[in-house]
């Protein structure tokens, strides 16, 4: 008897909402972006185990839109900001730190031994120089 209100009251549980809604309230109201493979992952479960909860669990994520992971911003550098930087073939640090608090207005550290700069000669190395560099 235990065990079958164990069972009912999970079911109950993640009917009532779906991974993504408990795990990342913040993201609820977002329209698109890239799913998250974990909340995918949870919810799947769901379905694997409980056909109708873990269909419950994805439409409530959906319509959440607690699936989708949080949107970001990119940015890229302008012809002369790039210039700025490595107008000599060396990367001024200063500079480069200026432009990305200028446009991010975060403070980044360009000191630290984490950072390294790789000459590319076309795009098409980055992927392979990147793993050669870790």
């Amino acid at each position: 008897m235990k065990s079958l209100s164990a069972i009912l009251i999970f079911c109950f549980i993640t009917s009532i909402a779906g991974c993504g809604t408990i795990i990342h309230p913040e993201r609820k109201g977002q329209i698109n972006g890239r799913l998250d493979s974990s909340i995918i992952l949870l919810d799947a479960i769901g379905l694997l185990f409980f056909f109708v909860p873990g269909v419950i669990a994805f439409a409530v994520d959906f319509s959440n839109g607690t699936i989708y992971l949080p949107g970001g911003r990119t940015s890229s550098l302008s012809p002369e900001e790039l210039d700025e930087i490595s107008g000599n073939g060396t990367i001024d640090i200063q500079a480069l730190d200026a432009i990305v608090q200028k446009q991010t207005g975060s403070n980044v550290l360009f000191n630290g031994e984490e950072l390294q700069a790789i000459h590319l000669n076309s795009i098409d190395q980055l992927p392979r120089d990147l793993v050669a560099s870790r």
